[in-house]
C-alpha cells in the first residue's frame, strides 16, 4: 500500500489523474472503474482536461461504476448515471456502450447483479478501479459489517450514509434506502485500486482503514489486503495518521512518483 499526501486535494487529484493517464498510455483498452460522489470530482475535471489539451484517448476504455440508487432510473437528477454523464462521460470520446453502471431500475435485481458481475469477467475484469470513502469507511456501498468477500448484490443504506448524500437530493427524505453495490470481494479483484479521500471529517475513516486492524466495520481497512494498492489523500484527510511522516518521506523519495509530477507536454 502507498500512501500519498499531498498539500491539497487539487494537487492529489492532479497526480491520479497522471497515474490513471500513464494507465491508459501503456493499455488503451484500460478497463477502469469509477466511483461517484465528491472525492472523485477534481480528478474527473483533470482527466477531461488531460484529454483536450494532451490527447488522452478514452476511445477504447471500457468502464464500471461502483453503485447505483435502487429506483432511480438514469434520467434521475440524482441518478449516477446522470451524475457519470455529466461529471466525466459527456465530455471524453468514450462510446457510451464502454459505460457500465447498475441499473437502478432492474426488474429481476439479483440477476442483474450477477450479469454485471460477469459482465466485468467477459472484460477481463477491473484494472484499475478509483475509490472514494465514506466518513464510516464504506467503499462503494459497502457499509460497515458488509462481508468482505461480497459480490455486486443489492444493500440497505444506513442513515450515516442517507444523511451524508442528502445535499444531492432536494430532501433528505427523497435519498434512496437501497441500492445495487459492487462487493469488496468485486473490489479486491482489480489488478490496481485507487483511494482518494480529502478533509477533516474523512480522517478518522482513513486512520482505520489503513492503521487500523482489518474488520468488516470499516469496510476500506479490506484494502490493505490489495496487494497494488495507491492511496491520495490531502493534508487533513492525513491527519490521524501515526505514520504520515514516514509516507511523506517515501514519497519524496520515490523516482516514480517525482517523474509524474511533471506536467505532461501539450499537442504540438
Amino acid at each position: 500500500m502507498e500512501i500519498i499526501i499531498r498539500p491539497d486535494a487539487r494537487q492529489a487529484s492532479a497526480l491520479a489523474a497522471a497515474f490513471i493517464e500513464r494507465a491508459i498510455r501503456r493499455k488503451a483498452a484500460l478497463v477502469l472503474g469509477l466511483a461517484t460522489g465528491s472525492s472523485p470530482l477534481m480528478l474527473y475535471k483533470e482527466l477531461i482536461r488531460r484529454h483536450r489539451e494532451h490527447g488522452l484517448d478514452f476511445s477504447q476504455v471500457t468502464t464500471f461504476n461502483l453503485d447505483e440508487y435502487l429506483g432511480l432510473g438514469p434520467d434521475h437528477p440524482a441518478s449516477y448515471r446522470r451524475f457519470m454523464q455529466e461529471q466525466l462521460f459527456d465530455h471524453l470520446n468514450i462510446p457510451p456502450e464502454h459505460t457500465h453502471l447498475p441499473d437502478g431500475l432492474a426488474a429481476d435485481v439479483n440477476m442483474h447483479c450477477r450479469l454485471y458481475e460477469a459482465c466485468i469477467r467477459a472484460c477481463g475484469g477491473i484494472d484499475l478501479q478509483v475509490l472514494g470513502i465514506g466518513s464510516d469507511g464504506h467503499i462503494g456501498f459497502n457499509e460497515p459489517s458488509s462481508s468482505l468477500a461480497s459480490r455486486t448484490r443489492t444493500k440497505t443504506l444506513t442513515s450515516l450514509t442517507r444523511r451524508d448524500n442528502a445535499r444531492f437530493f432536494k430532501r433528505p427524505e427523497d435519498v434512496p434506502t437501497e441500492c445495487i453495490t459492487m462487493g469488496i470481494g468485486t473490489i479486491l479483484e482489480s489488478r490496481i485500486c485507487l483511494l482518494m479521500a480529502f478533509g477533516a471529517h474523512k480522517a478518522e475513516a482513513i486512520a482505520g482503514a489503513i492503521e487500523g486492524p482489518v474488520t468488516a466495520m470499516n469496510p476500506a481497512s479490506a484494502l490493505q489486503l490489495h496487494p497494488d494498492m495507491r492511496v491520495f489523500l490531502d493534508e487533513a484527510a492525513a491527519g490521524k495518521l501515526k505514520m504520515r511522516d514516514y509516507y511523506r518521506e517515501t514519497f519524496d523519495g520515490s523516482q516514480e512518483w517525482q517523474a509524474m509530477m511533471a506536467p505532461p507536454a501539450p499537442r504540438g
